[in-house]
């Protein structure tokens, strides 16, 4: 196992204004260096994040992606504000350093927040980079145990009481993302109308309030170098919001492929979760119910749900590379994504269940 996420060289045309850059944090850091240098975290599909070398230190920068118009999902201030705030109760957060909102410096607002040193695991991990299955286990367990953790936090204490709605939440959610997808769309696609329809006519909620992450998967967490099974840090932040914390499950599980699902699923690779030792959906889910105290007879609402939200988050990306807005190769065939994970919720509500689908 890599004990850091690795950097790469700045990808063409997202590179940052490295002399304005450097002036800025003379200033802010009252330095007079005359030198920085900075590299890319390439493995993201959303926000851009840099790592900075900088009078001695790493700092991580985060800014919104070239051509981005998603306002909420984008939100630099937001985001350092959350981070701010959770970080005056929670150890489990990054410290965050500063935000700039001025122009002058990147075009864009971005904030500076410590560099986390530890493990990720990423999607595509080779074998040879998997934790034997106890550690997987452990790991798996802390992920779970982890998130009832946040959903269970005092975000009144944390300043955090206004970030979001609660009331009428999941029926927000359901219509939100739906207009996104529209918005974006590129392709005629029969089983997102689909899986859209019956969101609609099947919408719940549990009636708690949470504070929740709405990305949380494993490459959103840092894991302890010397016991992987810890987790340190939580990241990427853009989207947490006060809502039904089963909502937030919902996406997680929309992450979660399991070992006998089809080929063609595990090959999305949205997660590293067919490591041998990785708990199935099903002991996802009812790890975190037991944990949580709670009671929930169906969770395939929230899991469909969970599908979707992230096939319209792929599709905002692919729509973006589609105009031209991005050059990443990457981004070329994500349309076959989306298609995928609605194929694959079509079937979860064909089936009524999480696992053993096909």
């Amino acid at each position: 196992m890599s004990n850091l996420d690795q950097t790469a060289p700045v990808r063409s045309g997202e590179e940052l204004n490295k002399s304005a850059l450097l002036h800025y944090l003379n200033g802010q850091f009252q330095k007079e260096e005359t030198d920085l240098n900075i590299q890319q975290f390439p493995a993201g599909f959303s926000n851009l994040t840099y790592l900075i070398h900088f009078a001695g230190q790493e700092l991580v920068l985060r800014t919104p992606p070239i051509g981005a118009k998603i306002k909420s999902g984008h939100d630099m201030g937001r985001e350092h504000k959350v981070l701010a705030g959770l970080g005056s109760i929670y150890h489990k957060i990054p410290k965050v350093h500063a935000y700039c909102d001025d122009p002058a410096v990147l075009g864009t607002p971005f904030y500076l927040m410590e560099r986390v040193s530890g493990i990720i695991l990423r999607p595509k991990m080779q074998p040879i980079e998997y934790p034997d299955a106890t550690t997987m286990a452990g790991i798996s367990r802390s992920l779970v145990l982890t998130l009832v953790e946040l959903h269970q936090l005092d975000y009144s204490a944390a300043g955090l009481a206004d970030l979001g709605k609660p009331g009428g939440y999941v029926d927000r959610q359901v219509a939100g993302w739906t207009k996104r997808y529209a918005k974006s769309k590129t392709d005629h696609l029969e089983e997102v109308d689909h899986v859209a329809l019956w969101l609609e006519s099947e919408k719940r909620t549990s009636g708690r309030t949470a504070l929740i992450h709405n990305d949380f998967k494993y490459d959103n967490v840092v894991l302890d170098g010397n016991d992987p099974t810890s987790i340190i840090a939580i990241l990427d932040w853009e989207m947490c919001t006060l809502g039904d914390p089963l909502m937030d499950l919902g996406t997680t599980l929309g992450y979660w492929v399991n070992d006998d699902d089809p080929p063609w699923l595990q090959e999305l690779s949205l997660s590293p979760t067919v490591i041998p030792g990785n708990l199935s959906r099903s002991e996802v889910a009812d790890l975190y119910l037991k944990t949580a105290g709670q009671t929930e007879p169906n969770l395939i609402f929230y899991y469909v749900f969970g599908l979707f939200k992230i096939s319209v988050i792929v599709q905002q990306i692919y729509a973006r590379y589609q105009q031209g807005h991005t050059k990443d190769e990457r981004f070329a065939n994500l349309i076959h994504v989306v298609k995928g994970l609605n194929v694959h919720a079509k079937q979860v509500i064909d089936k009524g269940k999480l696992d053993d689908l096909y």
